[in-house]
């Protein structure tokens, strides 16, 4: 435990360093840190940038993705409403 599953590497105390490794992530496709990735840009309002993010990691599979995306089909949040891709999504 402490370590990264991805890289075997502790995992990094500051949130630079974990946002540095989470990217590194993403750069290889890992759903799961393109997931991540979507999530921070959410929470920094960038709703495009987190669309993007999140339309990956769900074409890779990941289902909390999915989740996301049918969320911002429904509210309009980067993407115009889209009743159709929301139910997909979900």
């Amino acid at each position: 435990f402490g370590k990264c599953p991805f890289c075997r590497d502790p995992v990094p105390k500051k949130a630079e360093d974990f946002m540095t490794n989470i990217m590194k992530r993403a750069e290889v496709n890992d759903p799961i840190a393109l997931y991540q990735m979507g999530v921070h840009r959410r929470d920094e309002g960038d709703y495009s940038g987190a669309f993007q993010y999140l339309t990956k990691a769900a074409d890779l599979g990941d289902a909390q993705a999915h989740y996301d995306l049918s969320c911002s089909y429904h509210n309009g949040l980067g993407v115009k409403k889209d009743k159709k891709k929301e139910v997909y999504h979900l």
